[in-house]
């Protein structure tokens, strides 16, 4: 008998997070004879809680195709929200839902904390002998699910894409900075990335032959702001000036940050930011190089901008969604989809699955063999290993009169047949 399906997405969204929807949407909706409808969990598990499922059997194929070129979450929502041990009810509930529903496929798109709810899901449904598959879709931009040695899972969707955004703009950026005359001395660029080097090492794309006055500081390397300070004097005496590419976390003291319900510092909603407490400090203790450090931060617009999404990036989102369906059906409760890369010197990749157990909760760190004696650039190696992931072409984009073209999923939620709750956390 052919069960339901209801997928979810989690965690900050990206470029491509929709290609793995759409994979998912269609390769359920290719088979009927193994899934009925389609249900998605609007914004999340804190949607499957409150029994907000949209059908997505019902958009039109059109829509569905268009989720490959629709950026971030707008489509079906995601949510910060995470089932802890002690909150039974919310576990309770699950259950409630997904019997009600009938379902009996779900699908979890997300990072690392995500991977950890399908895992308990998964375990949940075995545990009370629920005809239930839980299969997890990996995304994140951060490139920190799984192993740092890269054999539970290679890259992730989404890093590809924020990677190819910031070899643009470090291109872009010194284009601005030496045609001016004079030019400021020290740009400061904050990227995305709190605790994994990733992001930042992402910069040297855009330099590949290091012909730049280019320093990356990473949270890995361990350096600090005096350090900083002799590093880009030391280049600015060589150049007369110097692109300073910081990541989000590294280290300056408080600035004010707060955090998310995961427990993730929020560095967009803190009181100052990491670039201007590096401009503050650069500026005190002087340049040698004549006028001033000045900085730019680039909010979710570096997760979230189509324009610059890796087409790499779009088609592997969409074929880790198809490999999760396959998974369910061939393997079983428990998995995620993985993507795997081929040995030799052409770029290949091979799909996999590897159980959700592993990548729970997961926290790979950038590597340090891939960071550089000076501690502010990175390796041949790394350079080998992003590179493809970029991508050789802009992506298409579909345009009407001029303005992008996203998929339009019409809230039609299912009928709700369970009394009205509110998640606990939320109380």
């Amino acid at each position: 008998m052919k069960k339901n399906v209801l997928v979810a997405q989690s965690g900050g969204p990206t470029a491509v997070i929709n290609g793995t929807l759409r994979g998912i949407v269609e390769m359920c909706k290719a088979m009927p004879d193994h899934f009925g409808v389609v249900y998605a969990g609007f914004h999340g598990i804190e949607g499957v809680l409150k029994e907000e499922l949209i059908d997505l059997s019902s958009q039109p194929d059109e829509e569905i195709a268009l989720l490959s070129t629709t950026p971030a979450a707008g489509a079906i929502g995601t949510c910060r929200y995470k089932l802890e041990p002690h909150q039974q009810e919310d576990f309770e509930r699950v259950i409630e839902v997904l019997k009600a529903h009938e379902i009996g496929y779900f699908f979890y798109i997300g990072g690392n904390d995500s991977m950890d709810t399908a895992h308990k899901i998964a375990v949940l449904a075995h545990e009370r002998g629920l005809d239930l598959i839980a299969t997890g879709g990996p995304k994140t931009i951060d490139n920190d699910v799984g192993d740092s040695e890269r054999k539970l899972i290679d890259h992730t969707p989404g890093y590809g894409s924020v990677a190819r955004y910031w070899a643009l703009n470090v291109q872009n950026a010194n284009c601005e900075n030496e045609g001016s005359c004079p030019p400021d001395p020290v740009l400061v660029m904050q990227v995305m990335g709190r605790k994994i080097g990733y992001i930042p090492a992402a910069a040297r794309l855009g330099d590949p032959q290091r012909e730049l006055p280019l320093q990356i500081y990473m949270p890995e390397a361990g350096l600090n702001l005096p350090a900083m300070a002799d590093l880009v004097n030391d280049e600015l005496r060589r150049s007369k000036r110097v692109i300073v590419v910081v990541s989000e976390g590294f280290d300056v003291g408080s600035v004010g940050e707060r955090h998310d319900s995961f427990g993730h510092i929020q560095y967009a909603s803190s009181q100052t930011s990491v670039a201007q407490e590096v401009v503050n400090y650069l500026n005190s203790v002087g340049l040698t190089a004549r006028g001033k450090a000045r900085g730019q931060i680039a909010g979710v617009d570096q997760r979230t901008n189509m324009g610059y999404a890796s087409t790499v990036d779009m088609e592997e989102s969409y074929k880790l969604g198809q490999k999760a369906v396959e998974i369910a059906l061939k393997d079983g409760n428990g998995y995620m989809s993985t993507i795997l890369r081929e040995p030799g010197l052409i770029y290949n990749v091979r799909y996999d699955k590897v159980p959700l157990e592993l990548v729970a909760n997961s926290e790979r760190s950038f590597p340090k063999e891939w960071i550089s004696e000076s501690g502010v650039d990175v390796t041949d190696d790394f350079i080998a290993y992003a590179m493809p992931l970029i991508g050789l072409s802009h992506p298409s984009v579909p345009l009407v009169n001029g303005l992008q073209r996203f998929a339009r999923i019409e809230r039609t939620f299912a009928p709700q047949k369970l009394s009205a709750y509110v998640p606990q956390e939320l109380r």
